[in-house]
């Protein structure tokens, strides 16, 4: 898997992660506005099709004064090749 040195991760100065019980495990959420509860599954199932993601949480909101008024949000992780483990 090739890694694009533009995406980034900004941590504080002297971040120490270093402890196995309370190490960060990098973590992402991509939205899915639309206009129906289904075009939001809809959008969001293609993305995870299209993409190797392990999807670990969803949340799901409306918001009555916008134009896409239901969003689901994912969390997920990239999965890594078996060969970069």
């Amino acid at each position: 898997m090739d890694f694009d040195p533009d995406l980034c991760l900004d941590v504080p100065k002297g971040f120490d992660d270093s402890d196995a019980e309370t190490q960060v495990h990098a973590m992402a959420r991509k939205l899915f506005p639309a206009t129906t509860a289904a075009g939001a599954f809809k959008k969001a199932h293609e993305w995870v099709r299209d993409h190797e993601v392990h999807l670990a949480d969803v949340s799901w909101d409306f918001f009555h004064d916008e134009d896409e008024p239901y969003m689901l949000s994912i969390y997920f992780t990239f999965e890594l090749d078996p060969e970069d483990l």
